[in-house]
């Protein structure tokens, strides 16, 4: 039930130490709004982060390389040609292989003509599976698709900034022609990456082919220049990347040993190790904030001890009136709650309030990185820490309170 003398009489205690109980308050304060800022602020790094991988967060990819060893006849020193065969190889072979997209590379100085335009860009050779392990989004036409790459069609799919480059402002390449080292392909698709800006910039300077039509029209007949990976769901990328290396020193007759015959990268690695980062610095932020909320309440418990020393006689006078012991408790307790609540709020408040602005103003002049991106707070976690705050307030002001319930009137009332 509400008791507005209660309230009133919290309220002049208060008032009657204006300074003291700013001070305390202002702790409890301090430590959810670091809680927050800090909890932003890692979350808008994670978000940087996670933004600039825009491959699957598990795919692998391998390449390669010249072999370091003698082996079976076979000098150091020679370069492996992975081929067609090995991809048939690896789908019969490797059952945990989800997806797998052979790569290849137009190589060379060469520009890209269409009309009186010309520029350079890289162009590759894949299959349709390459979406599945990089982020594209399509905005015009298609991806290269099943058919492209059993006719072997001279089609390409190209980048904004390709796009930009050959096409004047607000026309639609779909249907028109580009040339690649004087062969003409059609134009059947507009992408961009969904990466970071870094990765959108780099990407949009990208042209794709069918894996097919380049092998059989740049004189690659039968020549993969790298794999990419996807291993099926629940399979480690470590298990892949063992397995098909395995394989490959099988069938291309490499030292089992030779550690620089093929080269990978193992992206489920790297990902997992920036979690691992994510996390200790989370753990800081919990640390750091914990202590200064700590300090905080441990101020709300020692000012309150001190308000019922001062009050002790008032108590006292209480208790001779027939107050019950609950009654002084729950009135200390009350107070300290107030603080620690408003305080929290008041603290969650600006600190929420801080990191939405600072995402504001990073939308706001594009100033959004590989590194830091979309700070946010995440509200349960926020709220809860609040609550816990509340929590650890009633503990605080329990001890003073209990304090305060055991005066003898008698006592008290000789207090001076």
């Amino acid at each position: 039930m509400f008791d507005l003398d209660r309230w009133l009489e919290i309220y002049a205690s208060i008032s009657k130490h204006k300074l003291r109980t700013f001070l305390t308050a202002f702790g409890v304060f301090w430590g959810i709004f670091m809680l927050i800022v800090l909890l932003g602020a890692g979350k808008g790094f994670k978000n940087g982060i996670e933004g600039s991988f825009d491959i699957a967060k598990n795919a692998l990819f391998v390449w390669s390389q010249r072999t370091s060893e003698p082996y079976m006849g076979f000098e150091p020193g020679r370069i492996i040609r992975f081929t067609n065969q090995d991809v048939e190889a690896i789908r019969e072979n490797i059952p945990e292989v989800d997806v797998i997209s052979p790569r290849n590379v137009l190589r060379g100085d060469f520009a890209v003509v269409r009309k009186d335009k010309n520029a350079a860009f890289e162009v590759f050779g894949d299959y349709p599976d390459f979406m599945k392990l990089k982020a594209l989004e399509i905005e015009k036409g298609r991806f290269i698709n099943h058919f492209d790459i059993l006719k072997k069609r001279k089609v390409v799919v190209i980048g904004e900034q390709v796009h930009k480059q050959l096409f004047k402002e607000g026309e639609n390449p779909i249907g028109e022609y580009i040339k690649i080292q004087s062969i003409s392909f059609k134009v059947v698709g507009v992408f961009r990456s969904k990466g970071d800006a870094e990765d959108q910039r780099e990407s949009a300077r990208v042209i794709h082919m069918p894996n097919t039509t380049m092998q059989y029209t740049y004189n690659q007949i039968n020549r993969i220049f790298w794999f990419g990976f996807v291993p099926k769901k629940g399979v480690s990328t470590s298990l892949v990347e063992e397995k098909v290396k395995k394989l490959l020193v099988q069938r291309h007759k490499v030292a089992p040993n030779d550690l620089k015959a093929f080269g990978s990268a193992n992206i489920e690695e790297e990902y997992q190790r920036v979690q691992g980062l994510f996390w200790i610095i989370g753990a800081f932020s919990w640390f750091v904030s914990f202590g200064a909320i700590l300090a905080g309440v441990i101020g709300v418990g020692n000012i309150m001890l001190i308000i019922v020393r001062e009050r002790t006689k008032e108590i006292g006078v209480r208790k001779a009136l027939g107050a019950t012991p609950w009654s002084v408790i729950s009135m200390i307790i009350q107070e300290s709650l107030l603080i620690t609540g408003l305080a929290g709020y008041t603290g969650l408040v600006v600190g929420t309030g801080l990191i939405a602005f600072i995402n504001y103003l990073l939308k706001e002049f594009d100033a959004e990185s590989q590194f830091f991106a979309n700070p946010e707070v995440d509200m349960t976690v926020a709220i809860s820490a609040v609550i816990l705050l509340m929590i650890t307030g009633v503990i605080a002001g329990l001890i003073p309170a209990t304090k305060a319930a055991s005066i003898n009137p008698v006592v008290a009332l000789k207090d001076e």
